[in-house]
């Protein structure tokens, strides 16, 4: 026992003599714990640090993304993009989230204000129709501000139409020229509207989704029109949305009064106007400017509701 006893002594004293010769208490491992890897990066930050999202509320600086094509911020060597700040930014209005602008101006800076746009759009989930007359369109680069009008619901050719706040109803959209209205008025879409198109131009183009001829003649010919070929021959060349002034001369009395009464805007219009899928889902809004309102570069445009609070903003 005695003999084991000082096998056990000297393997400590031998273990105690090799700490001491690689620098006993003085070596580093002897003031450091337990240590872990540093984190993996997360997404888009640095390790310790959460992803930044695409801007926030307060005085850290907003970049907001955007473009005039329409994709991301447009990038220009030695030259850095227009940022916001919170304070820049404005107060936020409480219907943001609701209402929100596609992120790009179509033809920012054209010569023809008629060719310059933008577009907004009211969520499918939004739970009341939204007003949007009084509220304003602002460029933070020239500081030019522009009120939204009124409108025509339903516009009628050939008289005064009465204006009215246009209300955007859940899942509607509004495109916003810059320019003059080519009828003199904003205006929502509907089956008819693009009958507009036969003699004046629109940018974007009107959507021709009018009644098709033939489904027409059909429905409003009268009981005789399977008797009159040339007829049903003649409208089948005509394209939808087509206004026709002259049939022609040898057509029969029926089929020239029939084309003339229903292949414009306003014979559509008493046809289809009840309708259950005549209304459509988008305004013209028309700001009646002669000159753009946006610069063609380094532009921050912001949608203010009818307080003058920040319901959107981009930048590009």
């Amino acid at each position: 026992m005695e003999h084991d006893a000082w096998f056990f002594i000297g393997v400590f004293v031998f273990i105690f003599l090799m700490w001491i010769a690689t620098g006993g208490p003085l070596h580093p491992i002897a003031f450091t714990g337990p240590s872990l890897a540093e984190p993996q990066e997360l997404g888009g930050g640095t390790y310790l640090q959460l992803p930044r999202a695409p801007f926030g509320i307060g005085g850290t600086n907003i970049s907001l993304p955007g473009s005039s094509s329409g994709g991301g911020a447009v990038t220009n060597s030695g030259a850095s993009l227009p940022t916001l700040t919170g304070g820049t930014f404005g107060t936020l209005s409480p219907y943001r989230g609701i209402v929100r602008m596609n992120h790009y101006v179509s033809s920012a800076g054209a010569t023809d204000p008629k060719n310059e746009y933008v577009e907004i759009s009211v969520a499918q989930d939004a739970r009341v129709p939204i007003n949007l007359s009084g509220w304003r369109l602002q460029s933070d680069a020239s500081g030019k501000t522009v009120a939204i009008p009124k409108g025509t619901e339903l516009p009628i050719g050939g008289t005064i139409n009465e204006a009215q706040d246009i209300v955007l109803v859940p899942g509607a959209r509004a495109i916003i020229v810059s320019g003059r209205s080519p009828i003199g008025a904003s205006f929502r879409e509907n089956k008819c509207i693009g009958y507009f198109g036969t003699f004046q131009t629109f940018y974007p183009p009107l959507p021709q989704n009018c009644p098709a001829p033939s489904d027409e003649l059909s429905s409003f010919y009268g009981p005789g029109y399977i008797s009159d070929a040339a007829c049903i021959e003649y409208v089948r060349t005509i394209p939808r949305c087509q206004v026709t002034l002259t049939p022609p001369a040898n057509a029969s009395g029926a089929c020239q009064n029939f084309i003339v009464k229903y292949f414009n805007y306003n014979g559509c219009i008493d046809a289809h106007k009840n309708d259950a899928a005549f209304e459509g889902d988008t305004w013209r809004i028309y700001l009646g400017r002669t000159t753009s309102l946006w610069l063609a570069r380094y532009e921050i445009v912001k949608l203010l509701d009818g307080n003058g609070k920040t319901v959107d903003a981009f930048s590009y």
